[in-house]
């Protein structure tokens, strides 16, 4: 993949990443909670996919991206522990929205994962931002 390639996917992920975090913001006062935890993971998501470009790296699941984004960017310091969790987090929630049957998000939880997916973003735009 050329340098071009890899900075086409970057700014391609991270467009993925600021409209999913659009659609949460926009759905908050809907009061659409579990579509806010769905759609403020996925904009952790593809930001964690836009770093990963950056190394040549690509998985197609979830499990995978995250566990490598701990490994390479959490783990060697790039980012605190704090991104982990809200990864984490917010996968999680997604997971039990989606799955499990009468399962609620409350707002404040979809208040807290949408600050959460807020402040990963601003991280990894942070450290982006160089190339």
């Amino acid at each position: 993949m050329s340098k071009e390639d890899i900075q086409a996917l970057v700014t391609y992920r991270l467009e993925q990443a600021n409209q999913a975090l659009q659609a949460a913001d926009a759905l908050m006062p809907l009061s659409l909670y579990r579509e806010v935890v769905n759609r403020a993971y996925y904009a952790m998501f593809y930001a964690v996919l836009a770093l990963l470009a950056t190394r040549k790296q690509e998985t197609s699941k979830h499990s995978g991206a995250i566990a490598i984004f701990d490994t390479e960017f959490v783990k060697t310091g790039i980012f605190d522990k704090d991104f982990s969790r809200w990864l984490h987090e917010a996968f999680n929630l997604r997971l039990k929205s989606d799955y499990t049957p009468l399962f609620n998000i409350s707002e404040e939880t979809a208040r807290e994962i949408l600050e959460c997916a807020k402040k990963f973003m601003a991280g990894v735009n942070t450290q982006l931002r160089p190339l």
